[in-house]
């Protein structure tokens, strides 16, 4: 684990210098353009793919409050606050991610996590009774569509740690291209989001 050398931006970017990648920003993406495409690798959340038919899935989002300052601030990454009568989450000090730099000023930021609305960033899936309940209706839909595979943190509806999701699209990457070679239709789910 841990964050790639030169940092997440620079492995996107070599990523999008492919000439087989096309970059469109400001463009929505739904369920009526899948058919102009031969196959959709679709992370956004998987109840908005179906236009909320079986009702919202619950998340929490966050909201962020930035700070700056000289020197250093926490001494490491991340510290997590689980008292109730802390406000906040955790406290996010950014230069810490990359210790093989150096900087004289610093960033950091508390979280403060709370229920996700319709117009929030959906960060983490609440996953009770209710929830599952949905989200297995929501497999079941996701198991008929053709030509579209859900990955992700919002389209399997669970929670992700960036390594792992990295991992899970290289898996998903050299099973297409398996499906690709032996004519073979690639699943709709290649991982078990109730499991």
């Amino acid at each position: 684990q841990g964050i790639p050398r030169d940092g997440y931006t620079a492995l996107v970017e070599r990523m999008l210098e492919s000439r087989n990648i096309d970059v469109h920003l400001n463009t929505g993406f739904d369920r009526e353009r899948a058919s102009d495409y031969d196959h959709v690798f679709y992370s956004g959340p998987i109840d908005a793919w179906f236009n909320f038919f079986h009702g919202r899935l619950g998340y929490r989002t966050l909201d962020f409050e930035a700070f700056r300052d000289n020197g250093d601030f926490q001494g490491n990454a991340v510290i997590n606050y689980c008292d109730e009568d802390v406000p906040f989450t955790r406290i996010t000090e950014h230069k810490h991610f990359a210790p093989w730099e150096q900087h004289d000023r610093t960033v950091y930021y508390r979280e403060y996590s709370r229920l996700c609305g319709e117009r929030d960033i959906p960060y983490y899936p609440i996953r009770l009774a209710r929830e599952k309940s949905q989200l297995g209706q929501y497999v079941g839909l996701a198991r008929q569509e053709c030509n579209v595979t859900f990955l992700g943190r919002l389209a399997t509806y669970r929670y992700l740690d960036m390594d792992a999701t990295i991992n899970e699209a290289l898996e998903a990457s050299d099973l297409f291209l398996r499906c690709t070679e032996t004519g073979e239709s690639m699943p709709a789910l290649v991982v078990n989001p109730l499991g």
